[in-house]
């Protein structure tokens, strides 16, 4: 019993969606292949065999999964989204809780055949609540965003029919992910058109006029945090008080120097420093109106900054949401509706094409192009 309760409340509480990986499970994966009609592909040491990725970022193996849409066919290729996790959490969340959601959307036709990465982005290899959070970014804890946007999406180019077109490449992600999902795709817009969060942290200075943060947004009384005070809570879940040294001391440091790390990754001021302009980024923003991180004002000081700038964003506004899996999952039929409008088919590739019009070829290939 003891042990049920506290996996009850790691998932309810600290792990805000994800079980803890008490122990081994070496058909997992094989377990939920036999009912999904696509294919999990593990590149983990969750399952008896190391099959990690090697990360020269991190200067470590790292854990990632691969799923595969039904109907996977070779000859083409497709869109990739890399699902981003949040803090508390690692890989095991797209594996508990995302994977056959995505495998029922396509396979129902809602979205096109997709290709979604989840890579392991927790701190130590293994979901913590005592080292939850990377953000994705580099920082003292690693070179975490040069892992994911270097070292994952190398090897899933290399490895996996990938369209090269910006337009076929999203970054989705969950509170923490979300941030980062939004972060990494204004930074790197030359490689990604979609960015789509739930729950995302899109302003991490957010204080009201009187230095505040649990103050809910006013468009006249808000301002950029300028001193960091580590003990300050963000919110409450259960028992479990997360505080900002939780999340940026071990990033950051203290005082300006975590100030000006979160500078570095907010969202709302790389809208500005990179003068992202409307049409440049594909963003969808779910998030509920009881969040208990007061996320709620975060996002809506964001999208106030982007209405200025003449920027869209597709918003999903719960009233009643909290920052919890529950809330996500009344998330996810608009935001595939959304996605499914802007993600492209798969396509075969150009010599696919030419190999099956007739007369199209004068040298007849003997296997693709490399």
């Amino acid at each position: 019993m003891n042990c049920w309760w506290l996996i009850a409340f790691w998932m309810d509480g600290v792990g805000l969606g994800q079980a803890p990986s008490f122990f081994p499970r070496p058909l997992e994966v094989q377990r939920i292949n036999s009912h999904i009609q696509g294919q999990l592909l593990d590149f983990t040491n969750n399952h008896g065999h190391d099959r990690r990725i090697w990360s020269p970022a991190l200067g470590k193996r790292r854990d990632l999964y691969v799923y595969l849409p039904p109907g996977f066919d070779t000859r083409k290729k497709y869109p990739l989204a890399i699902f981003l996790h949040g803090a508390a959490q690692d890989e095991h969340f797209f594996l508990q809780t995302q994977v056959e959601r995505f495998d029922k959307a396509i396979a129902a036709g809602k979205i096109p055949p997709v290709i979604v990465a989840a890579p392991d982005g927790s701190m130590t290899g293994r979901a913590s609540a005592f080292k939850p959070a990377t953000f994705w970014t580099n920082s003292r804890v690693g070179n975490f965003e040069d892992y994911l946007m270097e070292d994952v999406w190398g090897f899933l180019m290399q490895n996996f029919p990938i369209l090269p077109d910006r337009d076929a490449h999203a970054l989705v992600g969950a509170s923490m992910g979300g941030s980062a999902a939004f972060a990494l795709a204004i930074k790197h817009r030359d490689r990604i058109k979609v960015a789509l969060g739930f729950h995302p942290l899109l302003n991490i200075r957010y204080v009201d006029c009187c230095g505040r943060y649990r103050s809910k947004f006013d468009v006249e009384c808000w301002d950029l945090r300028s001193e960091f005070n580590g003990w300050e809570p963000l919110g409450r879940r259960k028992f479990f008080i997360l505080r900002f040294r939780d999340l940026f001391g071990p990033l950051f440091g203290r005082g300006q120097e975590a100030v000006a790390g979160m500078s570095r990754i907010n969202p709302l001021e790389l809208m500005e420093c990179t003068n992202l302009r409307d049409g440049e980024l594909d963003m969808f923003v779910a998030y509920g109106g009881k969040d208990e991180f007061n996320i709620s004002a975060q996002v809506e000081s964001f999208l106030w900054c982007a209405r200025e700038r003449g920027i869209n964003i597709t918003v999903d506004y719960h009233p009643d949401g909290k920052h919890d899996l529950a809330t996500g999952r009344l998330m996810m039929p608009q935001a595939m509706k959304w996605i499914a409008q802007r993600v492209p088919e798969p396509r075969l590739s150009q010599w696919q094409r030419e190999l099956l019009v007739p007369g199209t070829l004068t040298n007849f290939p003997k296997k693709p192009p490399q």
